[in-house]
């Protein structure tokens, strides 16, 4: 008797930065052979619609277009689409804990149910901490995709020993730890934004269960590249199944995936000579101090340069008015373009990108490196500080924007002009073509991350066939 086919199903977390690796994660299993059905929660779906001015309800068209079987569905989070779930974190996080699990039990039943002529296996962010539950209940293999470097899943996974050595939380020391396995070195300050914060709110509980629950996974897939961080990867590789398989960038055809319209700016950039142009984007999440802005901008001002500047809506908490200085935008428009959002990749692939500056998400990281462009460093919150320590410290690609607490127009300037300098930048550009090198080869067919997707691949088969021979 034939062996039934694999086939995924994936459930996203609702974060841009987690979205965008996720979606290509799903078109690399599909080019693989696999069967995938991809859900997204409704109002993602309706955001990304909107995002396109769409009314398309299948956002993987394109990819079956091109010969890929990936089916597209939408699941319920139990909220109305226009409640407003950023401002009641909360309650959504609780909610996505405790009840979520319920409708994504329920796809689960439907597929296995409507066509059994598959082996069904489950493909969730490592951040869904009900992924193990559903997997057991169905017998399925458990597969955890973790979108950020294995240096931050490693410091999460062994959340346990840090408590005990007193490390965590953090309490505002500056000490050096030594003693975690495959980390040779890292001083608390590099430590994620949840392991310095002493009251645990909803969501630091959740994440912190996630990192309990995926220690059950059959595997982990990290988008990151082996050689890049082989001692980490090694020593988790010895706990579980760990499969280094990044960088994770977009296909040649469009899939929609970004939750925000995206302004152009590749006619005003063309127009500009190669590596004069600064881009700056703080990410689609965190919020900034208004002064931060103020700083950044008489920055922008002193130094001179040409840049692009996303300033999306909701990035700065004040009490009203406008981000940035008044007359700002009059000030610089024959240099600056200010834009809500954009296709980050297509701004960073322009010659006229000279440097970025950057909140050190790790998505924004690859694209830098993939692109040869080097950064300017600051952190807000979260993996964002650990990643920060991998570009300056470890890979050596980039700087920091601010060497004390508080940020002042004059240095933001003289890192701009550093950055944007070829004679002064030379020794990041040298890195970044190393780093960028590494990155390239791990995806050729022989590549590192090529292997361990392959490799991967033949596992999940070999154990779902297992699982389904007893």
């Amino acid at each position: 008797m034939a062996s039934k086919k694999p086939h995924a199903i994936m459930v996203s977390f609702n974060l841009q930065g987690h979205i965008v690796p996720f979606v290509n994660l799903a078109i690399k299993l599909a080019s693989k052979g696999i069967t995938v059905t991809f859900a997204h929660l409704e109002f993602v779906h309706q955001q990304i619609s909107q995002s396109q001015n769409s009314t398309q309800t299948d956002l993987f068209a394109a990819a079956r277009a091109s010969g890929l079987d990936i089916h597209y569905t939408t699941i319920s989070d139990g909220f109305p689409l226009d409640h407003d779930r950023s401002a009641n974190i909360d309650e959504w996080i609780a909610n996505y804990r405790d009840r979520f699990p319920e409708n994504v039990d329920e796809l689960v039943r439907y597929l296995l149910q409507s066509d059994p002529s598959f082996n069904y296996f489950l493909v969730a962010d490592t951040f869904c901490a009900w992924s193990e539950k559903i997997a057991e209940k169905y017998g399925l293999v458990n597969v955890s995709f973790w979108t950020e470097p294995a240096l931050v899943f490693s410091l999460y996974y062994h959340l346990e020993l840090l408590r005990e050595k007193g490390h965590v939380p953090v309490n505002g020391r500056r000490e050096t730890v030594d003693y975690v396995p495959g980390i040779r070195s890292i001083n608390t300050r590099d430590f994620m934004s949840y392991f310095h914060d002493t009251e645990l709110e909803v969501l630091h509980e959740y994440i912190f269960q996630a990192f309990d629950v995926v220690k059950t996974a059959d595997f982990v897939l990290c988008n990151t590249v082996e050689e890049l961080e082989a001692e980490t990867i090694s020593a988790l590789r010895k706990k579980q199944p760990f499969y280094a398989i990044g960088p994770l960038f977009p296909p040649d055809f469009a899939v929609s995936n970004s939750l925000m319209p995206e302004a152009s700016s590749g006619e005003w950039l063309n127009s500009k000579p190669p590596g004069s142009v600064l881009y700056v984007s703080f990410g689609s999440l965190a919020t900034i101090d208004r002064r931060v802005i103020l700083e950044i901008a008489g920055g922008l001002l002193v130094s001179g340069v040409n840049f692009v500047w996303v300033v999306r809506p909701g990035m700065v908490e004040s009490g009203g008015g406008g981000v940035l200085p008044e007359g700002f935008e009059d000030v610089t428009r024959d240099r600056g373009v200010v834009v809500p959002w954009c296709s980050q990749k297509e701004v960073l692939c322009s010659r006229a990108i000279g440097g970025f500056l950057t909140h050190c998400g790790w998505n924004s990281i690859l694209e830098s490196v993939w692109c040869g462009v080097p950064m300017i460093c600051y952190p807000l919150f979260t993996d964002q500080i650990t990643n920060r320590k991998v570009v300056v410290d470890d890979w050596r690609v980039g700087i920091n924007l601010c060497e004390g607490e508080h940020i002042n127009k004059e240095e933001v300037a003289e890192k701009i002009e550093f950055v944007l300098s070829e004679k002064r930048s030379e020794e990041l550009r040298k890195e970044i073509e190393k780093v960028r090198s590494t990155l390239e080869d791990a995806v050729t067919v022989n590549g590192s991350s090529e292997r361990n997707f392959d490799g991967f691949v033949q596992q999940v088969r070999n154990k779902i066939c297992r699982r389904c021979s007893h």
